[in-house]
């Protein structure tokens, strides 16, 4: 669905975008251009950002590694 009509940006190039990085309205006008002519798709360019970025930190995967030992505590062993 286009959300900048002003320059022809979609859902999909916002939820690329934040693929690639980009975490703020700002990310985005300077990446896509959105919000830099009329400013009408700010609100509905900030609502994807937000569910976009909600998506990524919902499906991060975290990695628990074991503990490090101190250093002394190996070289004495």
């Amino acid at each position: 669905m286009y959300i900048c009509v002003c320059r022809a940006i979609t859902d999909h190039d916002i939820r690329r975008a934040v693929a690639n990085g980009a975490r703020t309205m700002r990310e985005l006008r300077l990446h896509l251009g959105v919000c830099s002519s009329c400013g009408r798709c700010g609100p509905e360019a900030r609502e994807i950002l937000t569910e976009a970025c909600a998506s990524i930190s919902a499906t991060a995967v975290y990695i628990d590694l074991p503990a490090m030992e101190p250093a002394r505590a190996r070289q004495s062993a």
